[in-house]
């Protein structure tokens, strides 16, 4: 199968299993779209193997069009510590972080920009039905500043770390501050619990959480430096927006410069 046909094979699957009928459009732009708004509102339920293996394959070529960018290939900012701009979906490396909410199952407004949504779309549909498992088993919503692990299924990287960071409505506290810090510690932890020598941090709680960049960006590198005197873990702070790589690099170089 081509991937047009995989990816009409996809919508036409899903379409008949939620029992709703839409229009197909003929172009694939909004052919996409369609098959990512079915895969963000798609509840957690068991699935077919023809599915899962055209879903794969599709997948599977739809990142690596994108282009893999691997660890292995990035350059170190300090000794272990590494900034990267670019989409964490296509990131090689041991695990990613998600920034996720507290039912942990992934975002559900389809095409939305954040990046739990980019991590449940790539990944596949077998990541909610993992996160809706681990959920189930724990009995209650996951608390801020705690951390899971996952298959990353679909993408290039071994595992997906959600973590669920505080949400910033007014002033910032330093309960805000304890509660991000534990976000990146029991990420660490996690990670090399589960043997994993690299992790890629996105920028936890910044954006629809309200937790300034700036502020959140220290916590972030001042976490992670006191980490690694004690453990060897590569990290990469992976972000998106310039205004984020601007701040992050200042911040790395501030810390640079305390070490002299």
């Amino acid at each position: 199968m081509t991937q047009d046909e995989k990816r009409i094979f996809l919508i036409d699957y899903l379409l008949a299993e939620s029992g709703e009928t839409a229009e197909i459009p003929t172009d694939e732009y909004n052919q996409k779209r369609l098959l990512r708004s079915l895969f963000n509102v798609r509840m957690p339920a068991p699935v077919s193997d023809d599915f899962l293996r055209v879903q794969d394959a599709y997948l599977q070529e739809e990142t690596a069009n994108k282009g893999i960018t691997d660890i292995a290939d990035l350059e170190p900012m300090q000794k272990g510590i590494y900034l990267w701009q670019g989409d964490i979906t296509t990131l090689k490396c041991d695990a990613i972080v998600n920034a996720a909410n507290s039912q942990m199952l992934g975002c559900f407004n389809p095409c939305h920009g954040c990046i739990d949504n980019a991590i449940h779309t790539f990944a596949g549909v077998q990541l909610r039905n993992a996160c809706y498992e681990l959920m189930k088993a724990q009995g209650y919503e996951e608390p801020t500043g705690q951390a899971k692990i996952t298959p990353a299924y679909n993408l290039p990287c071994r595992y997906v770390i959600h973590t669920v960071g505080p949400i910033v409505g007014g002033r910032l506290t330093e309960k805000d501050c304890e509660l991000l810090k534990s976000c990146y510690l029991s990420c660490l932890k996690i990670a090399e619990k589960n043997g994993c020598k690299s992790i890629a941090f996105c920028c936890i709680s910044t954006g629809v959480f309200g937790f300034p960049q700036y502020e959140a960006a220290q916590i972030a590198v001042d976490t992670v430096k006191e980490y690694q005197k004690q453990h060897e873990i590569e990290v990469i702070f992976n972000v998106f927006k310039d205004s984020d790589k601007q701040i992050y690099r200042e911040n790395l170089s501030a810390d640079r410069t305390d070490q002299r």
